[in-house]
């Protein structure tokens, strides 16, 4: 194969085989005797391999220390892990394209797009005017964004609390409480119902180390005033309580 044809077949550029061979990533072929370089098989997996480490994130240094692991390895491992790769990406892209034709087949809707997961659970909870209710369907917004398994799951778990018309009530609690203080004593007693009315369900499908106040947890409580946040950082504790004494038990 000639440098053209190598790119083509893994998917860059000339320029970018180039480039690999100018910094020592990518081993210069042998030349025919017109001068031009003569790429094999084993040149193109090597070539489809510092893409696929490129495209997830790995800089050229790291690409190049996860290359020197590979010398030595016979050429039917690497090209069958790299069939194993492009067999999960097929699958990764399936799966996107069914969750866009969900999209499509759904009437437009305030909410922007959401997945079919999220789109079920809110279908089945009650309507209501609570703007702490509003601001959990921004949050659960924000975790459907992440379009991963994870979210589907705790949706499919939040479906009984969102039929859960009792759960209205605690909305309207938590909405009275949007220009109280920190201190107010309504806080402990509405954040201990609040995470009693959690199913376990929705614990069991929680990412590692989640719930918590930092990371998006934080950007969460910063999205409430003084009482309000302070009720949430105690269901979060709560819920983190309990997850810790499911571990356990």
């Amino acid at each position: 194969m000639r440098i053209g044809e190598i790119a083509a077949l893994v998917g860059v550029t000339s320029r970018t085989v180039r480039h690999y061979h100018h910094i020592g990533l990518l081993p210069e072929p042998a030349r025919r005797t017109n001068g031009y370089r003569a790429y094999t098989v084993r040149d193109a997996v090597l070539l489809a391999r510092i893409r696929r480490l490129t495209e997830i994130g790995l800089s050229l240094d790291e690409v190049r220390d996860v290359l020197a692991d590979d010398a030595g390895r016979e050429l039917a491992e690497v090209l069958g892990e790299l069939d194993a790769d492009l067999a999960r990406q097929e699958r990764e892209i399936h799966g996107r394209r069914q969750v866009l034709a969900a999209l499509l087949a759904a009437p437009p809707s305030s909410d922007g797009p959401l997945s079919p997961a999220l789109a079920a659970l809110l279908e089945h909870a009650p309507a209501t005017g609570s703007p702490a209710a509003a601001k959990d369907r921004e949050h659960l917004a924000l975790l459907d964004a992440a379009g991963d398994e994870t979210g589907a799951a705790v949706f499919a778990a939040l479906r009984p609390l969102a039929e859960d018309p009792a759960v209205l009530g605690l909305y309207e609690r938590l909405d009275e409480l949007e220009r109280a203080r920190a201190d107010d004593p309504r806080i402990a007693p509405l954040a201990a119902e609040l995470v009693a009315a959690v199913p376990d369900e929705v614990l069991a499908v929680l990412p590692a180390g989640e719930p918590s106040a930092t990371g998006l947890g934080r950007v969460l409580l910063d999205d409430y005033p003084p009482a309000q946040r302070e009720v949430v950082r105690r269901v979060m504790e709560g819920l983190a309580g309990r997850v810790r004494g499911r571990e356990g038990s």
